[in-house]
């Protein structure tokens, strides 16, 4: 009988082209992965890799066992799903993947939530970038995923996956205390085309969603500074190195020496769930949704979402 762990591993496999990607993933190490196809081999009686310069390729017969291997894993994870809805209560295991901001601002609410009202589910939480926590959604090795886009730049997810509208996270621009706009009621983003900006790193969304805002009003922004933490991006804004888009969410008490002044024309970032269809149905699921929805209701300074597509099957 095949093992399923070792045609999680060999579906790991092909899915990244390499040893050391799959290791990576199933968080084990790049031996162990060998080790497991090695017996994976013993048990088919066929050579399911070859060696390709410094890596490896799946054979005829590796990707034959790897395509079913990924239906077989696929249909492993819709039996689970159908076992706990059968079962109608949420017990067991659920990881979460959050983005730095919402695992401080939303997430301890929504996780003492499920603790009070669900005591016999086992909550995991795992801070990751947005864009991980899609591919490890899409993947099945991560449950719910709580990611971000913009109100301007919305972001299509793959095929397969449900969301959930958590909250609208408005944003301010954060200038040192002696910008010349430091005291205006409200500003637009074109009022700082003369301004360095701080930024994410480059390759991030946010990063290019703030390329592609300035640049969409005409502005060709000069990028001084990146940092990826806003204590990082808000402690070189107080030193006078450019200004910031602040989002409000998690933002915690603002440093000394900046402003925050708000966006005229609301400007957000839109925060939301993603799950797997197919696991719609599982209990522990739906809960931790109407768990993220609920908590996102009483972040202060956030908004309803105001395109609100949430999958209410998933939160009933």
């Amino acid at each position: 009988m095949l093992n399923l762990e070792r045609l999680r591993t060999l579906d790991a496999v092909a899915r990244h082209g390499s040893i050391t990607g799959a290791a990576e993933e199933l968080h084990v190490t790049a031996s162990a992965v060998s080790q497991q196809l090695a017996k994976l081999e013993r048990e088919t009686g066929q050579r399911l890799l070859a060696k390709q310069g410094r890596g490896v390729r799946l054979t005829d017969a590796g990707r034959l066992l790897a395509a079913h291997a990924a239906r077989i894993l696929s249909q492993v994870a819709l039996a689970r799903s159908d076992l706990e809805a059968q079962r109608g209560r949420a017990i067991g295991e659920l990881l979460l993947g959050a983005f730095p901001t919402a695992a401080r601002g939303l997430l301890p609410a929504a996780l003492t939530r499920l603790r009070d009202e669900h005591p016999r589910l086992s909550v995991s939480l795992e801070e990751m970038r947005p864009e991980e926590g899609v591919r490890r959604v899409d993947r099945g090795d991560l449950d719910v995923a709580v990611v971000l886009d913009w109100n301007n730049r919305p972001v299509a997810l793959p095929s397969g996956l449900s969301k959930a509208a958590i909250l609208d996270d408005p944003v301010d621009v954060a200038v040192p205390d002696g910008h010349p706009l430091a005291g205006r009621r409200d500003v637009d983003l074109e009022d700082f085309a003369a301004d360095e900006w701080v930024s994410w790193p480059k390759g991030e969304f946010c990063h290019e969603w703030l390329l592609g805002t300035l640049r969409a009003q005409g502005i060709e922004p000069r990028i001084s500074h990146m940092a990826d933490e806003h204590h990082t991006q808000l402690a070189l804004v107080a030193a006078g190195f450019g200004v910031v888009v602040s989002p409000r969410l998690g933002r915690g008490p603002v440093a000394e020496g900046v402003r925050m002044v708000p966006v005229r024309h609301t400007m957000c970032r839109r925060v939301f769930a993603v799950w797997r269809t197919e696991a719609g149905a599982r209990p522990s699921v739906r809960a931790a949704v109407a768990a993220l929805c609920e908590a996102g209701r009483t972040v202060d300074g956030a908004a309803a979402p105001a395109d609100d597509d949430t999958d209410v099957t998933a939160v009933r």
